[in-house]
């Protein structure tokens, strides 16, 4: 009995909802689920049959590195931001379902903001180009307010 109790606490916590702010990117609120964790990070998106225009997820690693996503077991078309710690976007990558491509940061990052395939092009976001609102949401997240 104790045995499936601690299968089912750490299943329950593999499907555990991440927490939620509201970044700010090329004029347009999106809602972000924030994967700060191994595990989060892992499970990213995977799974998913929809999200909607407006969300994202935001991956936020401990400190600068090259980094690499892929599309194993995820259903829906993304594009990822990689974005280093001052803020910038390096590259975006379009990614397609159940790939097992990789698709790599062109240098150190520290954050991944993945959305709908085909969002940031929609919104003139591209390499270079400057998330100011991001700075906040990472501040909140250090002050403890999600």
């Amino acid at each position: 009995m104790a045995t499936i109790l601690l299968l089912w606490i750490a299943i329950g916590s593999a499907w555990a909802e991440l927490p939620t702010g509201e970044l700010r990117v090329a004029e347009q609120i999106l809602t972000v689920e924030i994967a700060a964790t191994p595990q989060a990070m892992a499970r990213g998106l995977m799974f998913r049959e929809h999200m909607p225009e407006d969300h994202g997820m935001l991956f936020i690693w401990p400190g600068d590195q090259v980094v690499a996503m892929w599309m194993k077991n995820t259903l829906i078309p993304l594009s990822v931001a990689f974005i280093d710690r001052d803020f910038r976007v390096l590259n975006i990558a379009d990614m397609e379902p159940h790939s097992l491509r990789t698709h790599p940061s062109l240098g150190p990052a520290r954050y991944a903001l993945e959305v709908n395939q085909g969002w940031f092009g929609r919104h003139s976001v591209d390499a270079g180009t400057r998330i100011e609102d991001l700075e906040r949401l990472v501040t909140d997240l250090a002050g403890g307010h999600y």
